[in-house]
């Protein structure tokens, strides 16, 4: 079994395929509370929650009385039929942390069905998480985005960078790239260092930096310092579209 937080189509709104009409699939729980971030929820209890931009999907305490049980990949794929949807639609699949489920045989069945009807398949994750190739070849077929967390996510340096995954994600699939959450404060006190320690795990793959922020404001506020630092080091800059355009709105 696993935990749907939310579904939703709209435009891809980070990293290398930003723009991109595109299925999202949210799947909740994450190996990672990412508070460092200062993202804040209210749960129905009246609790402050604090995490990434999307705690309402990571925290189980507070949250997941609002996650749907998935017990079979069918009710997955039905989903699929109740949107217009043009032919071959991209599918990201998100979080939380989807590849808590890496494992799980309705995961696989329902990647696969994907994959079997034309879909390319995106995996937004922290890049913790090992995922075995060999044995789910299906995983060779699929897209990676490395959001890897850097020490403004306040977690431990040995539990967000995991050298060994980051390479065999980067080098068994289909095709990988980084994604970097960045706010002013991180670039001033020496940013590069941190992203070289991870970056070296799998040279040859492209870098994203992206605006930290879970509101247009704090989006904005970071994104012209980013700009600037993407630009001396020659890194990829990523908008963060969604949060731009809908600010702290969910389903978009």
């Amino acid at each position: 079994m696993l935990y749907l937080v939310e579904h939703f189509y709209s435009i891809q709104g980070e990293g290398k395929y930003i723009g991109t009409p595109s299925l999202f699939f949210r799947f909740g729980g994450c190996n990672m509370r990412c508070e460092g971030f200062a993202c804040e929820e209210v749960a129905s209890d009246g609790t402050k929650v604090i995490g990434c931009d999307t705690v309402y999907a990571v925290n189980k305490e507070y949250f997941s009385h609002n996650w749907i049980s998935i017990n079979n990949s069918g009710e997955l794929l039905n989903i699929i039929n109740h949107y217009e949807l043009p032919p071959n639609v991209d599918i990201v699949l998100t979080g939380g942390e989807p590849l808590i489920y890496a494992n799980e045989p309705l995961f696989i069945d329902f990647i696969e069905s994907l994959h079997k009807k034309g879909h390319k398949i995106t995996f937004e994750t922290n890049g913790s998480l090992a995922v075995d190739f060999e044995k789910y070849q299906i995983y060779k077929k699929c897209i990676f985005a490395l959001s890897v967390k850097l020490s403004n996510s306040d977690e431990p340096l040995n539990k967000r960078v995991r050298g060994d995954i980051i390479y065999s994600i980067a080098t068994n699939a289909a095709e990988a790239f980084f994604k970097f959450s960045i706010d002013t404060e991180s670039i001033n006190l020496g940013l590069q260092e941190e992203i070289d320690e991870i970056i070296i795990h799998a040279p040859k793959t492209k870098v994203y930096c992206m605006p930290l922020g879970g509101s247009k404001e704090e989006v904005e506020s970071n994104t012209e310092p980013l700009i600037e630092f993407c630009k001396a080091k020659g890194y990829n800059f990523s908008d963060r579209l969604h949060i731009r355009i809908w600010d702290q709105n969910k389903g978009v």
